[in-house]
């Protein structure tokens, strides 16, 4: 009987989860999540959970996924998939983390409770939520203030996450909080057994050693060591690392920034890439509108991926986690369309920043790079789990457009057509603006020198150069002016540069003007592609005499072919011009002359000369209006006074064609020659006419021929998709 009752006990407490070893009653070791899957749990795709801004419909939970981890798609139309107004207190939930739990089955998410727009100290609690099929999820809300005492002087909870405490047995979370005059400091408590609540007071984890705040703390366990990154404030901010043998205490700060760019930056997060090639630092440009994705194999140095990055939306404060095939055709089948199946479309032969689809005709439409076959064209359609995407392969596009048919696993195949078109608008691919052409006497080359744009309030801070053997093909040669690294003036607003190519003491040199700040400066270089080297100063900083508004902006560089006399021009609001010193990096500050041609001047003066007449053209209206446009005034010399014509358009919208914004340009003569083309800016196509404000800050760089009457006026020029042919080519 006594064996009998021995034998229940062991069963009994096998079943409860202890093992028995040589008569020792243990607790079985919880197995690890590829244990407790076997092999649904290989993951092959990601998931990224975000917020999307600081209005209160942007503070709620969205999901996007890639197949790559680098290349994301917004799920349900980059609309919430939890309610904030049901799961949170304030209304608004922001910085949600998720986390796969130990059983591989279970997800933890949690998330800041908060309303912007109440105030950045206005929030006291944090979100849990929890679900096993990444679809239904129940929450709770923990009010840090209510439930704990010595909490009168709380003024912000932010940004929680959770980690799983194996030694525990246990689900950690922590976050920082900001008490009274304090800075603040990263908490950690543990969660409940239904993760509905916290335990215990909150502890302390991690405080910077300058005592000053950090905040956005992100841990993955890396060889038994744990990696704690967090947001510095107060003393330079960015993103640090701080590693420690203990979850919960003991990290010793690694004291360098390892973020890779001069922006502001925020919210970084960790996640390993499913094919054990390394790690990606993710974190959040917040004043751009943009991520910033690093590549790391030992979580010590870190590096801009070879792969590129994008995302079909605008992302804050989030966190990627991989997920299986299985559970990513969950979520294709809740939250993804087909029309957002062909938005996938990731040929190399597309132009990216143009793709878009026609409701009305249910029609998605691809703009093709010169070089692609129109014959032969393979979209390239991305190929998520439990989705299949019919023709496959390239396709004869020449016809017209090409029914497809799509499969989303748990819904009816859907019928929807493709076309694919070769225009040579626009000519850069990405977004750009304020265009400044230059042939190349040394290189034989055209090059353009752009804004780099696609940055919330025009913040972008380098720029690029672009090469071209014949105005078709163009050549990325990467940055070649960095604000705050190459620049020591300025670190802020990066727009509108000029160059001059010139032969000084038998070699030519290159003086690149651009301006920062809202001050114009020069760089010189020996090459059209650098390196450039900055002055040291701006070379203009103040108003022109007797000007006291606008913005010192928008320089343009001249040499006169009739004297070799080299000019600049500049201003917003006003138009003013000096000539150059011979050294082309001082100006002659007796010669600044403000020669404002009208009261409908903006700003982006361009001069050039031609047939006797000195031809001055600038732009109308705001950058961001659809009817930002360029007009064109004549002289007699570089300085004197401009005669503005009643007819003096150069080139406007033509809503017909969805194209607006055409403004911002430069004039390009084709070497020997009597022919000219305009080399300008508009919004971009088709999406610009919709984005508001935005459609100011996401311009593309197109190229049209400029051809003159008889009298020498300038033709209104009547903006293109097909733009001009490769040059020297029939």
């Amino acid at each position: 009987m006594k064996q009998f009752l021995k034998f229940i006990a062991i069963a009994l407490l096998v079943m409860l989860g202890f093992s028995v070893v040589n008569g020792q009653v243990k607790r079985a070791k919880k197995p690890s999540a590829k244990e407790s899957k076997g092999e649904e749990l290989t993951n092959s795709a990601y998931l990224f959970v975000y917020f999307t801004g600081n209005n209160k419909t942007d503070e709620a939970i969205r999901f996007a996924i890639s197949k790559n981890g680098y290349n994301y798609f917004a799920l349900n139309h980059d609309q919430p998939v939890i309610n904030s107004e049901k799961n949170s207190s304030t209304g608004g939930v922001r910085d949600p983390h998720i986390l796969r739990g130990a059983d591989g089955k279970t997800f933890y998410m949690v998330a800041t409770d908060m309303v912007s727009a109440h105030g950045w100290d206005s929030n006291r609690a944090m979100v849990l939520l929890k679900s096993t099929d990444l679809v239904n999820w129940s929450s709770s809300v923990v009010n840090i203030q209510q439930k704990y005492r010595g909490q009168e002087d709380l003024l912000r909870v932010w940004a929680p996450q959770t980690i799983y405490d194996e030694k525990k047995d246990k689900y950690m979370i922590y976050w920082s909080m900001k008490n009274g005059n304090n800075p603040d400091i990263i908490y950690y408590a543990y969660a409940n057994a239904d993760f509905t609540d916290l335990e215990g007071e909150p502890k302390q984890l991690y405080y910077n050693p300058g005592n000053k705040s950090c905040i956005d703390a992100d841990i993955i366990l890396k060889d038994e060591k744990y990696h704690l990154f967090f947001k510095t404030e107060g003393n330079g901010n960015g993103i640090k690392q701080a590693i420690s043998d203990s979850l919960t205490g003991g990290y010793v700060l690694q004291d360098k920034y390892l973020q890779q760019t001069t922006l502001p930056v925020e919210g970084s997060s960790v996640f390993k890439l499913n094919n054990g090639s390394g790690y990606i630092l993710m974190y959040d440009m917040y004043t751009s509108g943009k991520y910033q994705f690093t590549y790391s194999k030992d979580l010590e140095n870190f590096s801009i991926p070879e792969q590129e990055v994008s995302m079909d939306f605008h992302p804050r404060h989030g966190t990627v986690i991989p997920i299986t095939t299985k559970e990513a055709e969950v979520l294709t089948a809740k939250w993804f369309s087909a029309p957002e199946v062909l938005m996938t479309a990731h040929s190399p032969f597309i132009k990216n920043k143009n793709i878009s689809f026609d409701t009305t005709t249910s029609t998605l439409s691809l703009l093709l790079k010169p070089d692609a076959s129109i014959k032969k064209f393979n979209p390239d359609f991305t190929a998520f789990p439990g989705i299949t995407v019919y023709p496959k392969g390239a396709t004869d596009f020449s016809k017209g457009p090409v029914s497809y048919r799509i499969n989303i696993a748990g819904k009816g195949p859907k019928l929807l057509k493709v076309s694919a078109l070769k225009y040579n608008n626009p000519v850069l691919d990405g977004y750009y603006a304020d265009p400044e052409v230059l042939y190349s006497k040394k290189t034989n080359k055209y090059y353009i020198y752009p804004t780099s744009d696609g940055f919330n309030g025009w913040s972008g801070t380098y720029f690029k150069a672009f090469s071209s053997p014949d105005l078709l093909h163009w050549k990325d040669e990467g940055k070649i002016l960095e604000l705050g690294k190459d620049v020591k003036w300025a670190d802020r607003n990066a727009w509108a540069p000029c160059i001059e190519e010139k032969m000084i003491d038998g070699r030519y040199q290159y003086f690149y003007y651009f301006t920062a700040a809202a001050k114009i400066g020069v760089a010189v270089a020996d090459n059209p592609t650098g390196p450039f080297k900055d002055s040291g100063k701006p070379l203009i900083s103040a108003y022109p005499p007797g000007i006291t508004g606008g913005q010192q902006i928008d320089p343009d560089i001249f040499t006169d072919p009739a004297t070799g006399k080299s000019y600049l021009y500049w201003g917003n609001g006003y138009m003013a011009g000096a000539e150059l010193a011979d050294d082309m990096t001082h100006i002659k500050e007796e010669t600044i002359k403000v020669i404002t041609p009208n009261k409908d001047f903006r700003e982006g003066t361009y001069v050039f000369f031609r047939k006797g007449i000195y031809y001055f053209l600038w732009s109308e209206n705001d950058t961001r209006d659809k009817n930002y446009c360029v007009k064109y005034g004549t002289s007699t010399s570089p300085l004197g006074k401009i005669t503005v014509a009643p007819n003096n358009l150069v080139i406007a919208k033509d809503a017909s064609a969805g194209i607006y914004g055409t403004g911002h340009n430069s004039i390009l003569q084709l070497p020997g020659s009597d022919k000219w083309y305009i080399v300008y800016h508009r919004f971009n196509y088709p999406k610009g006419i919709q984005m508001g404000d935005a459609a100011g800050y996401n311009r593309e760089v197109c190229i049209d021929k400029l051809e003159f009457n008889a009298d020498g006026t300038i033709k209104p020029v009547i903006p293109t998709h097909q733009g001009v042919a490769a040059v020297g080519k029939k």
